[in-house]
């Protein structure tokens, strides 16, 4: 090699160290982090990421095919809203078990929590297909508690990992991984409808499993961190403190809060609306694939454009729109309808989710990133909540057997708008913080 100055080898982390217990002068500065932004191991574990993810929010972006399923089968004699819990619970677990998963992966443990994260959700997802028929305890403890958990431990080190490689290129590696989800939104419900038509609901959930399995397995091999753990005593709770006084950040996670409040209720209704509305049989079955294939595209395009023009600037955009096209599912009553809500609401939502993340890195004050994963963690637990709510609010305000489903609608379109207004209002904030138009 001719050069060592753009990427640190394995024996430079250890070197890394070595300055730490014999640094001459304890008043000099650490050495600065310098991020290879590409390379094999750093795409490779992009790649490991995303289908982590794919594995886990990728189920999470399918339930509407087990809420349509439930809802008219496995289920019948419980309300949506009841059944909507099932899935709410289980994303809630996955941003809430974020705080202390990303404490974890900041000290260190980033294969630890793969593993096991790897194993539980794996042993929950079988043991959901032997639950039985009316059976609701059963589906909530493999499905909400299980799965949520394990996913828990697997979301935000997959994608946290990504910020070890890249610095410039971080919105577009993020959004990489995210889409992962996207993806197995589009084979997962085209998977789960055949097979629970041909099979059954426990064939069908047994396949997602091995197909999970192999996945998982190879995910878990291809990932790697870079950086050494930050294990430093003492340095936490000043950094809470701080980023808990930091106003524009905090005005950040009311608007994301807000946005993830409505954006998922679409997600987790439109299969059942589509069912309810009698469209063709055919064109429900894919009618989730079709907006989570479009939000592959949103999860991308719009990281390529943050990285150019900045990801609050294009978190704004994004987020308005989308709130926006929800009142387009009043006309979504026939099968063109549907499927044009389904292809821009996916593309826009899927713009929404993904730069929640890489916006965060507006709000870094500190020089090497340190404070990122704490951001990302926090963010994580607050996100959980109206992800926890957000569905059986709506599940309740469609008021079965009527279906008013006006009210979900609003419900939805309101919190996207309002959480655009507050993304609007920290723009403006961090302009002044930073004084740059570009931020």
């Amino acid at each position: 090699m001719t050069t060592r100055s753009s990427t640190p080898s394995p024996l430079d982390k250890e070197k890394f160290h070595h300055d730490d217990a014999h640094q001459p002068d304890s008043d000099s500065p650490p050495p600065p982090i310098t991020f290879p932004e590409g390379g094999t191991r750093a795409w490779l574990t992009v790649l490991g990421g995303s289908i982590s993810v794919f594995c886990t929010f990728g189920v999470v972006q399918s339930f509407g095919v087990y809420q349509d399923y439930y809802t008219r089968v496995l289920l019948s004699e419980h309300s949506p809203s009841e059944i909507s819990w099932i899935g709410s619970v289980q994303v809630f677990l996955v941003f809430a078990v974020g705080l202390p998963a990303g404490k974890l992966f900041d000290l260190g443990y980033f294969h630890h929590l793969l593993i096991i994260g790897s194993l539980l959700y794996l042993f929950s997802s079988f043991m959901l297909s032997l639950a039985q028929p009316h059976s609701y305890y059963q589906v909530f403890l493999a499905q909400s508690i299980g799965e949520g958990l394990g996913m828990g431990l697997l979301f935000i080190p997959s994608l946290a990992v990504s910020s070890h490689y890249f610095r410039k290129k971080r919105s577009l590696a993020m959004g990489l991984i995210i889409a992962g989800a996207s993806l197995g939104g589009c084979l997962y419900p085209i998977m789960l409808n055949n097979i629970f038509q041909n099979a059954g609901f426990g064939w069908g959930v047994r396949a997602v499993s091995f197909l999970d399995f192999g996945l998982l397995i190879l995910a878990n091999l291809i990932m790697r961190t870079r950086l050494p753990p930050n294990r430093k005593k003492g340095n936490n709770l000043p950094l809470l403190k701080e980023l808990l006084t930091d106003v524009p950040f905090l005005l950040y996670g009311a608007g994301s809060f807000l946005a993830f409040w409505g954006a998922f209720i679409p997600f987790f209704y439109l299969q059942l609306f589509a069912s309810l509305h009698n469209l063709d049989k055919t064109f429900t079955k894919y009618s989730l694939t079709i907006m989570n294939a479009t939000s592959i595209f949103g999860r991308i395009v719009p990281n390529l454009i943050a990285d150019k023009y900045g990801p609050m600037n294009t978190l704004i955009v994004s987020s308005f729109v989308t709130g926006g096209l929800v009142f387009a599912l009043f006309g979504a009553t026939n099968e063109g309808g549907a499927a044009a809500f389904g292809i821009f609401y996916g593309f826009f939502s899927g713009g929404t989710i993904s730069l929640i993340t890489p916006a965060l890195t507006s709000f870094i004050t500190h020089n090497d990133g340190s404070d990122l994963p704490l951001r990302i963690a926090l963010l994580s637990f607050l996100l959980s909540l109206p992800l926890l709510t957000g569905n059986p609010l709506a599940g309740a305000l469609l008021s079965p057997p009527h279906y008013l489903w006006f009210r979900p609608i609003i419900l939805a379109s309101m919190f996207l708008l309002a959480g655009s207004g507050c993304f609007v209002v920290t723009w403006t904030l961090l302009h002044k913080r930073k004084n740059t138009a570009i931020i």
